[in-house]
């Protein structure tokens, strides 16, 4: 069920419907939403989070309990160990494979995340980041072994002034992805990254008509802010900490290991860098929820320049995990009602 797809997937088909997204930012009740839509309509859903799909990385990224799985069958979960990152190109394979599967079994796929470039990348596919090309990656380590790291960095610069300003000099697997992605495909890293730098974008030009996109948006940013800190605290007394803490213990407290995608993640960062001696405890409350906060914020920015085919309201404090929240539960029953429209629509 969640294994992952090939280098070359079939070409994605155009017509009827394919699935639904149900995006949002963090905090929103997607996954909740979900749940309550798996009680009216027959779906399945795949996992639109870029840091679910690695095992061990459970408290922190919020991930579906071992029952909601057993419930409502879930994919693009735990496929990854942390040290073998995932990235928008993988995301594209395996999930139109996925979707042309669930259609098969005569269900619906359900898109359930908040990683706007990988809903990005699947919508308009020629705007996916390229995989990884092993060969040029080899070559800009001799490289960087030659010049140094900062060197590329600087190079970077020339090239992609906004990635360079964002990555560290000293972090040389996103300055090495970054020149990659130049090299791979002429265009900066950053203009492919970035919601508004193509307008066409937000009309709707060269998107996948069969994936229609549901958001979650909040009405009412405070009270979107006040469930993150609620949700950051519940994750930090289930063991958020500990967590992190087997992380290194299973994998020793290699300071390359921060590099990695999947513990770049908002919370891991913060909780890493508090055992690393990085950043004193006492703060480690208010880095990750400012951290979630800048998350959502850039989450929000995505999501308003998708061409959204309806924008349901999830300002209120009570939405949050349990699918028979009321709240929840009125979401649901609006995203059904469109579905249920869509669904005519794209049979009659």
């Amino acid at each position: 069920m969640n294994a992952p797809a090939p280098d070359q997937p079939p070409a994605p088909r155009q017509t009827g419907l394919r699935g639904v997204f149900i995006l949002g930012p963090t905090a929103a009740g997607k996954s909740a939403v979900a749940m309550a839509l798996a009680d009216r309509l027959p779906v399945e859903i795949i996992s639109v989070d870029s840091a679910q799909v690695y095992r061990g990385l459970d408290i922190g990224t919020a991930k579906p309990t071992v029952a909601e799985r057993r419930t409502v069958p879930h994919h693009l979960i735990d496929i990854r160990d942390v040290a073998d990152p995932y990235n928008a190109a993988r995301f594209v394979a395996d999930a139109n494979l996925l979707l042309d599967a669930i259609r098969a079994r005569g269900r619906l796929p359900l898109l359930v995340g908040g990683t706007m470039l990988y809903a990005r990348a699947l919508l308009r596919p020629f705007d996916a980041l390229p995989a990884a090309d092993p060969a040029l990656r080899a070559r800009l380590d001799r490289e960087a072994a030659d010049a140094g790291w900062g060197a590329l960095h600087r190079r970077l610069a020339t090239l992609d002034p906004a990635s360079a300003a964002r990555i560290n000099p000293g972090d040389p697997q996103r300055i090495q992805r970054a020149l990659e992605v130049i090299e791979l495909t002429g265009r900066p890293l950053s203009a492919l990254q970035s919601p508004l730098a193509d307008r066409s974008f937000a009309a709707g030009v060269g998107l996948d008509p069969s994936l229609p996109i549901l958001a979650l948006e909040p009405s009412d940013r405070a009270a979107l802010h006040r469930r993150i800190a609620r949700r950051f605290d519940a994750m930090l007394a289930a063991g958020l900490i500990d967590e992190v803490r087997a992380l290194r213990a299973q994998r020793g407290p290699d300071p390359a290991l921060q590099a990695l995608p999947a513990l770049r993640s908002v919370g891991y960062r913060q909780v890493w860098q508090v055992l690393a001696g990085e950043r004193p405890a006492a703060g480690l409350r208010e880095a990750g929820i400012a951290a979630t906060r800048q998350l959502a914020k850039r989450q929000l920015t995505w999501l308003r320049a998708l061409p959204a085919i309806a924008r349901l309201d999830c300002a209120g404090d009570t939405v949050n995990d349990t699918a028979g929240d009321a709240a929840v539960a009125r979401l649901a029953i609006e995203a059904s009602a469109i579905i249920d429209r869509l669904r005519s629509h794209r049979t009659a």
